[in-house]
């Protein structure tokens, strides 16, 4: 019997929130697009219930957007796994326009 490769989903694409507040610039040197980046739920969290957090080998990145969380919130909650990858890399003075991820469905 053939086995068939698992396919990740694409669920959208994001940028990282809140890039500025945390250990991004750190790291910027490190980073490449492509790369795997972990997403954890923050169900704590003061400011958003639905916080996801984007972290890159334990340093925190950011966050997906409040307007883009409560899906991956929700999918995260029920236990599925969603993962991440950094689409693009930019330099510039704005830090919604730093990192962009691309989040996946794993079957």
């Amino acid at each position: 019997m053939a086995v068939r490769a698992q396919r990740l989903i694409e669920l959208h694409h994001s940028p990282v929130a809140g890039f500025q507040y945390h250990q991004g610039e750190t790291v910027w040197s490190m980073l490449q697009t492509g790369m795997s980046l972990d997403l954890v739920r923050e169900p704590d969290n003061a400011f958003d219930a639905c916080a996801v957090r984007v972290d890159w080998q334990g340093h925190k990145l950011g966050y997906v957007p409040r307007t883009d969380n409560v899906f991956t919130c929700h999918l995260l909650d029920h236990g599925e796994r969603v993962s991440a990858k950094i689409l693009t890399l930019q330099t510039g003075n704005n830090p919604w326009d730093r990192i962009e991820i691309a989040l996946f469905l794993a079957p």
